[in-house]
């Protein structure tokens, strides 16, 4: 692909920069001392266009693509990593698979809201000791009852649900018949009853957007709410986390790239022995190996980005893009702590932060090693990982 970025996307990564600049790095600190939601500024970053670029015009986006989302939380994620969540949130999971998935009364009557920063979205599939195998662990029931599914159970580290306005959330409508009995609904928690989201304990991570234990207990949904089919919800789910690894893939991309700046900045400045310690051979090798793993990473975001655009199968793209932007994010933040030092375990240096950040999604949005095992699968030639090309309504509809 083209290594230069198309001009439009060049000016929204700079209109992105200049937010987090005036807004976002000034205010999340005020949120965070007092533990309380930026209702405010997430509805300046929907105002602002950040979560309707993959979204069509009539809907209140940009249209400008997938590629505008992997930079935008790229960008994002460099200085302020606690607002890549809303671009899972806002931008991706929730309202792009009701988008995708739903119904025109549904898609017209939950995604403005969200790409908006008016309303407030959640993702709700991973349930306790579920791991990467969330489907096939699901405990949790929707039993139909006339007009309505009454559904039980639990979830765990579902971000922004103590929040959130509208969310999708998947149960078991028939639970003998294993994937092909899992279904997906749009759920209003502030609107019923018998919801609960309980926020966990992070010290590493923000205190103001937070992920949350969340438990059901006979909230009623009803059937006009069901996401797709009865029993559609295993595809459902595995279409909006291949949409979720884009921009998983470029926070990671982007924290690195956070890490790298920082580095740099330390290494100009730090003296030792009457000389800053980049002059310093050690230095420089940490730095040109961040250097050339980021730009490698970036690269592989972007072509996935662009696979998407283009409405072609970008499941293969997709593992090997955020397999390597891992090990990227992951090679930076050790590089960057070992420039530091000590002080990269100090709260007043952004090191800190972006390492908390890539643990967590290393840990939290997939482990490496289940993309590597879907790498080796397809490079064998056990399973074709394009052999499911992901639904993409925006491109279906333009053709």
């Amino acid at each position: 692909m083209n290594f230069d970025l198309p001009e439009e996307i060049v000016a929204v990564q700079g209109s992105v920069r200049k937010l987090v600049k005036t807004r976002l790095e000034p205010e999340i600190g005020g949120y965070e001392a007092k533990q309380s939601f930026p209702y405010a500024l997430i509805r300046e970053m929907g105002e602002a266009g950040l979560f309707g670029a993959a979204f069509p015009e009539q809907l209140g986006g940009s249209d400008m693509g997938f590629l505008a989302v992997a930079v935008i939380s790229e960008t994002l994620s460099e200085t302020v990593p606690e607002f890549g969540y809303a671009m899972n949130m806002q931008a991706m999971t929730c309202p792009f698979t009701i988008y995708n998935w739903g119904t025109h009364e549904q898609v017209e009557k939950y995604i403005p809201g969200l790409i908006a920063g008016q309303q407030l979205g959640m993702f709700a599939l991973t349930e306790p000791g579920g791991g990467s195998d969330a489907a096939g662990s699901m405990k949790s029931t929707a039993v139909r009852e006339g007009d309505y599914y009454v559904l039980n159970g639990s979830k765990q580290w579902i971000t922004f649900s103590n929040v959130c306005d509208t969310g999708v959330v998947f149960a078991k409508t028939n639970p003998s018949a294993g994937h092909k009995g899992i279904s997906a609904f749009i759920i209003e928690p502030k609107k019923t009853t018998g919801y609960q989201a309980d926020p966990i304990a992070i010290r590493s991570l923000s205190k103001s957007m937070r992920s949350c234990s969340v438990f059901f207990d006979e909230v009623k949904i009803p059937v006009e709410n069901r996401l797709g089919e009865e029993g559609e919800g295993f595809k459902v789910a595995m279409s909006a986390l291949e949409y979720g690894r884009l921009t998983v893939s470029a926070r990671l991309v982007g924290l690195a790239q956070g890490c790298l700046n920082e580095a740099i900045d330390y290494a100009q400045n730090r003296v030792i022995k009457g000389a800053a310690i980049g002059h310093y051979q050690m230095v420089q090798h940490l730095i040109a190996d961040m250097t050339v793993h980021i730009s490698a990473a970036r690269l592989m975001v972007y072509r996935m980005a662009q696979l998407m655009d283009e409405g072609r199968a970008a499941n293969r793209a997709s593992s090997q893009a955020k397999y390597f932007a891992s090990i990227a994010a992951k090679h930076a933040g050790q590089s960057a702590a070992e420039i530091f030092g000590g002080y990269a375990l100090a709260d007043d240096y952004l090191v800190s932060k972006l390492n908390g950040y890539i643990n967590m999604l290393n840990v939290g949005e997939g482990a490496p090693a289940v993309q590597r095992i879907l790498i080796a699968e397809d490079a064998l030639g056990y399973k074709n990982a394009n052999r499911h090309p992901i639904k993409n309504r925006a491109r279906q509809e333009s053709v």
